[in-house]
This record gives structure tokens, sequence and C-alpha cells, in this order.
């Protein structure tokens, strides 16, 4: 089975970014569902989430992305996903999900986003 990773990097006291990396599916997808409620603890509302890593994203793994990104407009945050591989971009159109989510190329325009 291919790996599956997260490194997250907090960039102010509202903001973190997270690169995720490998297959998000139902083996894998409660630990970014762990990573994101832990930033929510702390009350880092803002996430930036690069996906250009994500190889394949099961239901259960765009599940995790539709429970967090209402939490984090209640919390006046968003979710903003960078440069998805195809394959994944097709999933979130196939569920409607880029009519929710805020879709940019680089970091920094992820970042831009929340101003």
């Amino acid at each position: 089975m291919p790996g599956f990773s997260i490194k997250t990097e907090r960039m102010n006291a509202s903001t973190a970014i997270l690169q995720v990396e490998g297959f998000l599916d139902a083996h894998t997808f409660e630990r970014l569902e762990e990573e994101i409620n832990g930033l929510f603890a702390e009350g880092i509302y803002r996430l930036v989430v690069e996906i250009s890593g994500v190889d394949y994203i099961s239901s259960a793994g765009a599940g995790v992305f539709i429970g967090a990104i209402t939490e984090a407009q209640e919390n006046s945050g968003d979710i903003v996903l960078v440069n998805p591989t195809p394959n994944v971009l097709d999933v979130f159109d196939l569920l409607g999900l880029t009519q929710i989510f805020s879709i940019c190329k680089t970091r920094e325009e992820a970042l831009g986003a929340f101003r």
C-alpha cells in the first residue's frame, strides 16, 4: 500500500499549511481528520492544504474536507486546496466540491485568498 504523510506548518495564530501526500482513503482519512481537529483545538481555522502529492482520494478522504470546511467557516476561517492532481480534481468535481472549496495553483495564492 502506498505511503501516507502529513506535514503541518503553522504560519501564525490563525493559519496553517498542511502538506498531504499518498493515498487518502478509508485507511488514512482518520489521520488527516485528527490533524485538522488538533489545529481547530488550537484556534487555527485558516488551512491551506497542499494536495499535489495525493495520488488518490476516496469518498472517506473527501468527507474529511466536507466536515472540516463547515467548522472552519463557522469560526471565520476557510480551507483552501492547492494544486490537486487531475485524479483528485475529478473526484472533487464529481462530488460538487469544486463549488465549495477555493482551489489555487500555489501556496502563495492560497494564503492570499484569506486576505
